[in-house]
């Protein structure tokens, strides 16, 4: 029997429409895959917090325009930690709970190393902070290059310009104290036998006033001060010493290194004010095009919503990019197992703070040659490069 024109027509259209109603879902139906980023919204270190923050939207955006996750939209949920260690575990456990694979921050020592016991099996939990140090293997990262390695490179480049005398102050929280076992570390040294610290301070975070202690840093007349702390209590250490009119230079922590604490500061600013930090702010320092090329990537796209690449603002930005990779590769059904392996034996991946071999530098992959010194310009209102890959000075 022969069907007239219209009816076959009619009837292909109801057959495809069966057949589609029974196909799965897809791609472009999938939900987003959400990625938490534990952040200090608010408290102390929320200067940091709201500038990692913005830059993982950013780098969410560069990911869906090229491809998402095989197809799924990248999506970051940013908690609040409150600058707390307690809050961050309590957060962390809620993680665990929903049974994430992977997860962003904490952003400080403090936070990172108390939700270490809480992702023993899981999940891979990237820290934002340098100042922790988690065991080889173990389900978490640390992001950028440890404080061990950035004091080396400050030694070197203090040295080499003459300074014998330093004298240090730091906060007496998790960061704080990482900070200055690693300057004795630094000194202890054979090579930095001629450096000497003759005073040593601490302050708790919530002190509102350290004029004590920075009198007692002038009596010792110190050449350079190394102030290791981050965030508001880092303003109030500036602003006791330019109170005391304790003219040297200040070398810290790159947590500082925010376009907003500069303006939030300029009051109080010190004449020469150091950072030790990554290769991201001293690619004219760099020779690898493809680390240039990451480097250019990060700046474009956090240009393109307004950001200024400071050190806080960059520092989510190779850790996403490196659980990003191990997702598209693996897939987002991926075992928190598997993304940590994945990392773990990354030998030569590229990102903008340099080439990271996790073999030889396990839980960081990033070392003490991948370091710079930068000063900060009040004239142009950005940090120009004082020293050379390593901390050597530039002649």
């Amino acid at each position: 029997m022969k069907f007239p024109f219209p009816t076959v027509v009619v009837f292909v259209f109801c057959l495809l429409a069966v057949l589609n109603a029974s196909a799965p879902m897809s791609r472009a139906a999938d939900p987003p895959f959400e990625i938490t980023a534990m952040l200090p919204m608010t408290g102390a270190g929320a200067f940091q917090g709201r500038a990692q923050a913005a830059a993982l939207e950013s780098y969410a955006a560069y990911v869906n325009r090229t491809g998402g996750i095989r197809g799924r939209q990248l999506k970051f949920i940013v908690v609040d930690t409150q600058t707390s260690p307690q809050i961050s575990v309590q957060i962390m456990n809620d993680v665990v709970a929903r049974k994430a694979v992977v997860v962003i921050g904490p952003a400080f020592a403090a936070e990172c190393a108390a939700v270490l016991a809480v992702v023993k099996s899981g999940p891979v939990d990237y820290c934002t902070s340098p100042g922790v140090h988690p065991d080889a293997g173990s389900y978490e990262f640390s992001a950028g290059i440890s404080t061990v390695d950035l004091i080396s490179a400050m030694a070197h480049y203090l040295r080499e310009r003459g300074v014998k005398r330093l004298a240090m102050i730091t906060s007496t929280d998790a960061s704080g104290q990482d900070g200055e076992r690693a300057v004795d570390a630094a000194l202890a040294l054979p090579e930095n036998k001629e450096l000497s610290l003759v005073d040593r301070e601490h302050f708790a975070t919530s002190d509102l006033n350290v004029a004590a202690q920075i009198t007692r840093i002038g009596a010792a007349a110190p050449q350079v001060v190394v102030v290791w702390t981050s965030g508001a209590p880092f303003g109030t250490v500036l602003r006791n010493i330019q109170e005391a009119g304790l003219d040297v230079p200040i070398v810290t922590t790159p947590g500082n290194q925010t376009y907003e604490q500069m303006s939030a500061y300029a009051a109080f600013l010190p004449k020469e004010m150091l950072f030790l930090t990554g290769i991201f702010a001293a690619e004219d320092a760099v020779t690898d095009r493809a680390t240039r090329s990451q480097i250019d990537l990060l700046y474009e796209s956090l240009n393109a919503t307004k950001l200024h690449p400071g050190y806080p603002s960059q520092t989510p930005w190779d850790p996403a990019q490196l659980l990003v990779a191990a997702l598209r590769k693996l897939g987002p059904d991926a075992t928190a197992a598997q993304v940590r392996e994945f990392i773990a034996g990354q030998r030569s991946w590229v990102g903008a703070n340099g080439r990271y071999d996790f073999v030889n530098v396990p839980q960081r992959g990033l070392d003490g040659s991948n370091s710079v010194v930068v000063r900060w310009d009040k004239a142009k209102g950005t940090w120009m490069a004082a020293s050379k890959l390593g901390g050597a000075p530039l002649r």
